[in-house]
C-alpha cells in the first residue's frame, strides 16, 4: 500500500510539473534561471572571499611569527654575548644567568620556528585554495555573463515568436477556411453589403416595371410635351423664331408619339392651335391695315 501511494505521489508530482511547464511563461522562467545563477555566483563569491580572507589572516600570522623569530634570535645572541662578557669579567654567576636566558630564548625560538613552519605550510595551502577560488569566481562570472547574453537572445527570440504567432493568427483570420470568430472579417462584411445592394437593385427593378411607375412616366412625358407646346406658343406670340429641338425634347416627342394621347394632351393641343390661329389672325389684320392706302375724298379732285 505504501509503495502504491509513493508511486501515485510521484506520478502526481510529475504530471503537475509537466502541466506547469506547459502553462508557464518563458519570460518568467528565464528570469528565474538568471536569478538562480546570480544567487549561486553570490554564494561562490562569498566562499571565495572567506578563503582569500583565511589566506590573508595566515599571512599576517606568518609575518608576526617571522618577526618574533628574528626577535628571539637577536635576544639569544645578546644573552650569549653578555654571558661571554660576564665570564671574561670573572663573574661566573652572572654569566650563568645569561646562559640560562639564552637557553630560554633558544627554546622559545625553536617552538616559534616550528609554529612558523606550520603557518608557512598552511599559508601555501591557503594560497592555492584562494587561487582556485579566484579562478572559480572568474569562471562563474564568465558563465553568468554568458547566461545574461543568452537571456537577451532568448527574450528577443520570444518576442519574435510572439510576433510571428500574432502574424499567423492575423493571416489565418483572412483566409476563408478559418471559422468565423467574434469579429466579422472584411469578406463577410463585403458579402453582406453586396447582398443588400443586390436586393435593393431587385426591388428597384420591380418598382420601375410596375403599373404605377409607367403611369408616372406617361404623365411626366405629357407634362413635358405640354410645357414645350406652351413655350412654342409664347415664342410665336412674341414673334421669336422657333427653337431647335433638343435631344431631350425629341425623346419626349418620340415617347409622346408612341404613347396614345390622353384627354389632357389633346385639349392642350387644341388650345395651342386655337391660340396659334388667333395670333395669326391678329397679325394678318395688322398687316392688312398697314398695307391698304387711305382713300382720298372726291372733293379733292376738283
Amino acid at each position: 500500500m505504501g509503495k502504491l501511494l509513493r508511486r501515485g505521489w510521484r506520478y502526481l508530482v510529475a504530471a503537475l510539473r509537466g502541466k506547469l511547464d506547459e502553462v508557464a511563461d518563458p519570460r518568467v522562467q528565464i528570469e528565474q534561471a538568471i536569478d538562480d545563477a546570480k544567487t549561486q555566483h553570490q554564494l561562490l563569491s562569498q566562499q571565495a572571499a572567506a578563503v582569500i580572507g583565511n589566506e590573508r589572516e595566515l599571512e599576517l600570522k606568518l609575518t608576526r611569527s617571522i618577526e618574533e623569530t628574528e626577535k628571539l634570535q637577536a635576544n639569544a645572541r645578546q644573552a650569549l654575548l653578555l654571558a661571554e662578557q660576564a665570564r671574561q669579567a670573572g663573574d661566573e654567576r652572572k654569566a650563568s644567568s645569561y646562559e640560562d636566558s639564552a637557553r630560554a630564548f633558544a627554546s622559545k625560538l625553536v617552538s616559534t620556528e616550528s609554529a612558523m613552519r606550520d603557518l608557512h605550510a598552511m599559508h601555501e595551502r591557503a594560497g592555492q585554495a584562494s587561487a582556485q577560488a579566484r579562478a572559480a569566481v572568474e569562471t562563474n562570472a564568465m558563465a553568468l555573463q554568458k547566461k545574461l547574453a543568452e537571456r537577451t537572445k532568448l527574450l528577443s527570440q520570444l518576442d519574435q515568436a510572439k510576433m510571428q504567432e500574432r502574424l499567423n493568427t492575423a493571416m489565418a483570420s483572412m483566409t476563408q477556411l478559418t471559422p468565423a470568430g467574434d469579429t466579422p472579417t472584411l469578406e463577410e462584411v463585403r458579402d453582406k453589403i453586396e447582398s443588400r445592394y443586390a436586393r435593393a437593385l431587385g426591388e428597384a427593378e420591380l418598382t420601375s416595371n410596375s403599373v404605377e411607375a409607367r403611369m408616372m412616366e406617361v404623365e411626366r412625358a405629357a407634362l413635358d410635351v405640354e410645357g414645350a407646346a406652351r413655350l412654342e406658343s409664347i415664342r410665336e406670340s412674341l414673334g421669336l423664331p422657333a427653337a431647335a429641338a433638343t435631344p431631350a425634347l425629341s425623346a419626349d416627342a418620340d415617347a409622346a408619339a408612341i404613347e396614345p394621347p390622353t384627354e389632357t394632351t389633346a385639349s392642350t393641343r387644341r388650345r395651342g392651335n386655337s391660340g396659334r390661329k388667333t395670333a395669326d389672325g391678329q397679325r394678318g389684320t395688322r398687316s392688312r391695315s398697314t398695307a391698304e392706302p387711305t382713300e382720298k375724298p372726291s372733293g379733292d379732285d376738283t
